[in-house]
């Protein structure tokens, strides 16, 4: 009798011990397929980051002529934004153009949801916030006046109101200049400078402070005779294009299509289209 009772012991260990063999091999074989899976999934992210590196999308104001803006068919366009689509051709990507609230540029290049910043951006006082390109034209911070107006100086302006847009090279500008805005009756932002020029249009401010490219553009536009620019500049600049710091690989890739734009003179005739001559200063 015990030596039955025994076999019977010695048959459950034999067929426990299979049942543990068989749970380990479907555990490991569990273990692999979902290593498998793990790697399928890394190689579907990887291809699907590629895809989206087909597009070249462009973060600019839209309200910022003659640099980007909307033209009269509703359509975007401008100055960089033609650099910016000869630029999407040769480096074999399909241009995007996103526009931005200027305030809300940084976010949009960290998060990925623009590749560049590239409309009228000014380098100086920016030099170490983003990686950029070589500086590719100059520029001026002026005031705008309206030409029946008393203000024919800096000096001038002391006790006036003064428009200038929301986290802009000419706002940077007059907190450099402390000494001059302290002078102001008045300091206040505006989101673009289409409204700036209405507001001044229609004496709701004194003094636009701008970027003398779009400065020019503006008064052209209206006619030319309505308003006027004081001689005097409130800063020098150069704008460049700037990506998000770090991104070398395709601040490379655009400055080597701007610098073959430059030799074969495409970016001589998109200036001249727009100004009337090269205002390019690309080396």
């Amino acid at each position: 009798m015990k030596k039955i009772y025994l076999l019977g012991v010695l048959a459950a260990f034999m067929l426990a011990g299979c049942s543990s063999a068989k749970t380990t091999e479907s555990s490991s074989a569990s273990a692999e397929t979902s290593v498998v899976e793990s790697k399928a999934t890394e190689e579907t992210t990887t291809a699907s980051e590629t895809d989206s590196k087909t597009t070249f999308t462009v973060g600019f104001d839209q309200d910022f002529p003659p640099m980007g803006f909307v033209g009269e068919d509703g359509e975007f366009t401008g100055f960089d934004l033609e650099l910016a689509t000869e630029v999407a051709k040769r480096i074999g990507k399909e241009v995007k153009y996103q526009p931005i609230a200027w305030d809300a540029k940084d976010m949009e290049l960290t998060s990925g949801t623009i590749d560049c910043i590239w409309n009228g951006f000014s380098i100086q006082g920016r030099e170490d916030k983003y990686t950029w390109s070589k500086p590719y034209m100059k520029n001026d911070q002026v005031f705008v006046v309206k030409s029946d107006s008393s203000i024919e100086s800096l000096e001038d302006l002391a006790g006036k109101t003064v428009e200038v847009q929301v986290d802009s090279s000419a706002e940077a500008a007059l907190k450099e200049n402390k000494e001059l805005a302290d002078t102001f009756g008045k300091l206040q932002t505006v989101a673009d400078y289409n409204t700036g020029f209405m507001d001044l249009e229609m004496g709701g401010v004194d003094a636009i402070a701008m970027d003398s490219v779009v400065a020019n553009y503006q008064i052209t536009k209206r006619g030319g005779n309505g308003f006027t620019v004081l001689d005097t500049p409130l800063s020098s600049e150069e704008y460049g294009i700037g990506f998000k710091l770090g991104n070398e690989a395709l601040r490379d890739e655009v400055q080597k299509a701007l610098d073959e734009m430059k030799a074969d003179g495409t970016m001589k005739t998109i200036s001249e289209k727009w100004f009337g001559k090269d205002v390019t200063t690309l080396e």
